[in-house]
């Protein structure tokens, strides 16, 4: 072929073979591997993740009670989901998977102030999802949903973690309490998300799914230690056990005297006590600043409601506060947290 002149394949076949400029190609292997990931996610997670259709019973049988979805967490029948997808607690229900089975399953416990639940299938030789630790992620990780949107099985939408720590308010017949450290992602969820994995870009579950906050804005509840103890308190017992004080409040400095006394700067403001609760009996009041418990120093009432654990029912503790300047101490004997409340 002399120079200068094309091939007989056409100069259109010609321009196609010539390399493609360094932007292209890296744009193109970033969206290969971005595309890689969440079909990676989507393989191994997808056979994990049960869209449940649940009932209720009344008088004339059991009727349709709502949907969501679930995460298997064991092969002889565990599933992870939230609170609200499964009230009352008395509900039951049909987990439906991506490889056509649709087993019968029970509500083992819930647990409205952290809008989780645990339900259990009939039937075994379910396939486990592997749990991760949300207090690894970072703002702008890739994080894939997985779940039944509108009752549309196997659903998976892709996103990043927007944001962290944020709370999400959970109530109860006593009050609000707030579900701390939530995940936002901008991963698209629906109606029937609620209870899905929120995963890694290995496939890990770090989030349940639990609401949504507005159009592409999402909120899951995260997998970290709190939420595995709560897990298992509901695989083991069906309920979760929570201290009680009775009082609410917000964060508040404290004097520059009691800061230069204690070394501490804020404390949690009462602004009311309940009647006849333990910080009534111990005479907290209202005004006073609560700045330690039980030898921890406490700066928000989210520190307070992170004490509330099991281990504190029935046990005296100390707590030191300021009252009109002075340095007091009270001796504070933290009660049971309603279990009927709990359950709504």
């Amino acid at each position: 072929m002399s120079a200068g002149v094309l091939p007989a394949s056409g100069p259109a076949e010609a321009l196609d073979r010539e390399p493609r400029s360094r932007g292209e190609a890296g744009d193109a292997e970033a969206l290969d591997a971005y595309s890689r990931a969440v079909v990676g996610v989507a393989g191994r997670l997808s056979p994990s993740v049960a869209n449940l259709t649940v009932q209720r019973g009344t008088r004339r049988g059991r009727v349709p009670a709502g949907a969501g979805s679930g995460v298997v967490l064991s092969r002889d029948g565990f599933i992870l989901t939230s609170a609200h997808v499964v009230a009352p607690r008395s509900a039951s229900g049909r987990a439906r998977f991506t490889d056509g089975r649709e087993l019968r399953f029970e509500v083992v416990g819930r647990d409205p102030l952290s809008d989780l639940a645990i339900v259990r299938a009939d039937d075994g030789d379910l396939v486990p999802a592997e749990l991760g630790d949300a207090e690894r992620l970072r703002v702008g990780q890739l994080v894939v949903a997985i779940g039944n949107p509108h009752g549309l099985e196997g659903s998976v939408t892709a996103g990043v973690v927007s944001a962290l720590g944020r709370a999400l308010p959970a109530r109860t017949r006593s009050g609000v309490r707030v579900i701390d450290n939530v995940v936002q992602t901008d991963a698209a969820l629906n109606p029937g998300n609620s209870g899905g994995a929120l995963a890694d870009g290995d496939g890990r579950v770090v989030g349940v799914n639990t609401a949504i906050a507005g159009i592409g804005l999402g909120l899951a509840v995260p997998i970290n230690g709190s939420t595995r103890r709560i897990v298992a308190a509901l695989i083991n017992r069906g309920e979760v056990r929570r201290a009680y004080l009775g009082i609410a409040g917000g964060p508040r400095p404290l004097p520059p005297r009691a800061r230069r006394q204690t070394g501490a700067d804020r404390g949690v403001e009462v602004v009311e006590v309940a009647a006849a609760s333990p910080a009534e009996t111990a005479g907290i009041r209202a005004g006073d600043v609560i700045f330690e418990l039980d030898g921890e120093r406490v700066s928000s009432a989210g520190d307070l409601q992170r004490m509330m654990v099991e281990e504190l029912i029935g046990r005296e503790v100390t707590a030191r506060l300021v009252r009109d300047g002075s340095l007091v101490e009270r001796a504070i004997v933290p009660a049971e947290l309603d279990a009927e409340d709990a359950r709504r």
